[in-house]
């Protein structure tokens, strides 16, 4: 190494000659000539400086870690999940049902929830998140049963406290049993009620430009379980207020049939005639499209959050990722709610949606650079986020870094294809902004023991009340 590149001082930070690194643009070419030195971050502005070529040196003098046992990757993003969901993983009268059934024998139990309970939950769901190398995370809260009407402002708080990025989805239901819908009557809101929590928490809570940490979107929950008027008029205060919009579509046969009984729509045209056929939207699961609906979807934008794990654990069906991404379609990835999936690691969502998406496609069309970069450049296109996603001069400094040296990935030979291939589940260094979050594979400054001990006590409170 030159020794000018060398101050241990420097804000500027090397992570210098690591076994790979990804940069969320590959498209499948082999960049290795002109990244394989390293990446540069500038841990003042939280941003990427440079790129360093093989047998290369930074351009001004850094600090150095050296990454030579570490695949480098820009940090994971998730897009569609329910952290208080944590508090209902592995429920045994749900193990083994579809979403329907599933979803009316835990509304009863998800209604008991409060404050301290969604609390913990979400620094859960979020700490587990960035153990498996994510920065940035959509969450769509939409129980706001009585007592929990500051929900969103609770998970703002813990995502804070986290020091991760938040997309916080305000989500909604209005329809109730009594009127068709799928959810308990108590636990629905009035439309007028709905409508003032959304404009309030983005007036409190969301940033805007690059290097946001706190986002707001609005988020009715799914034709089951919103009117047609608060999904219009959700888009319409999106619009006014230029946030972005999210709901559950096409995930079950169950879904569209209520559509067709319901509106007399499929559910792309639902999502038409509620002015949601748009750039600003992003759809949790997208499964059940026609050809022509993929088409309409891609022309518009409509962006979809691929949850492999919960579309499998529901049997609810295989998105057709790859048509969506071909049609012009925004796919990204999401870990879905922990009583669906039942975990919260987005490095082993992108395993699974590389092997469910090939049985759909073969081998050559899903490769791993492909599942990286739906977790990667492909969710931040879902969130609107031209800064994250990727690493690249400009960008903000989110990445994860990746140990190769367990038993299994003993014998492996190309270290990116390894990190999906042997099943990484754990990231040993984790930046947000310049920040480093997580050191040898632990979270700076989070009792995990004690956390745990909580949660799981709520847990049981919760099921057991």
């Amino acid at each position: 190494m030159h020794p000018h590149t060398t101050d241990p001082g420097s804000r500027l930070l090397w992570l210098r000659d690591p076994l790979a690194l990804y940069t969320g643009e590959d498209a499948g070419e082999d960049t290795t000539e002109r990244t394989a030195g390293g990446v540069v971050v500038d841990t003042a502005s939280g941003t990427v400086v440079e790129l360093v070529p093989a047998g290369g040196v930074p351009a001004a003098p850094c600090a150095v870690l050296d990454a030579r046992e570490h695949v480098v990757v820009p940090g994971l993003i998730n897009t569609h999940h329910h952290f208080y969901q944590t508090l209902t993983r592995a429920w045994a009268p749900v193990v083994s049902v579809p979403l329907f059934p599933w979803l009316r024998d835990l509304y009863p139990v998800w209604a008991r929830l409060r404050p301290r309970d969604l609390r913990l939950a979400t620094t859960v769901a979020m700490a587990e998140l960035l153990l498996s190398g994510c920065t940035t995370a959509a969450d769509h809260h939409y129980l706001f049963p009585g007592g929990m009407e500051d929900s969103i402002d609770v998970q703002v708080e813990a995502a804070r406290s986290l020091g991760m990025r938040a997309v916080l989805s305000r989500g909604s239901m209005s329809l109730g049993e009594r009127d068709g819908g799928l959810p308990p009557q108590h636990t629905v809101q009035e439309a007028e009620v709905i409508l003032a929590d959304s404009a309030r928490l983005v007036d409190a809570y969301h940033e805007r430009g690059d290097g946001a940490r706190t986002q707001i979107a609005l988020a009715p929950c799914s034709p089951f379980s919103v009117t047609r008027e608060i999904m219009r008029d959700t888009a319409v205060l999106a619009g006014e207020l230029d946030v972005r919009l999210h709901t559950h579509l096409a995930e079950t046969v169950d879904e569209e049939d209520f559509c067709r009984e319901r509106f007399g729509l499929r559910t792309v045209d639902y999502l038409e005639s509620a002015g949601w056929l748009t750039d600003r939207t992003w759809l949790a699961h997208g499964i059940h499209f026609d050809d022509a609906e993929l088409a309409r979807l891609g022309a518009a934008g409509v962006g979809v959050a691929h949850c492999p794990t919960s579309n499998m654990r529901l049997a609810s069906g295989i998105c057709r990722a790859v048509e969506l991404e071909d049609a012009g379609s925004p796919v990204g990835l999401g870990v879905d709610g922990s009583a669906s999936n039942d975990a919260s690691n987005l490095v082993l969502e992108a395993r699974q949606a590389l092997y469910v998406q090939r049985l759909r496609y073969g081998a050559e069309a899903v490769t791993p650079q492909r599942a990286l970069g739906w977790a990667t450049a492909g969710s931040a296109r879902l969130l609107g986020r031209p800064d994250l996603g990727a690493l690249r001069p400009g960008a903000q400094a989110d990445l994860a870094m990746f140990r190769l040296d367990g038993l299994r990935f003993s014998g492996a030979h190309d270290p990116l294809s390894a990190l999906l291939l042997c099943g990484a589940e754990r990231a040993d260094r984790v930046m947000v902004g310049g920040r480093w979050l997580v050191e040898d594979g632990a979270i700076t400054g989070l009792d995990v023991e004690a956390l745990t001990a909580e949660h799981t006590a709520a847990a049981r409170r919760l099921v057991h009340a």
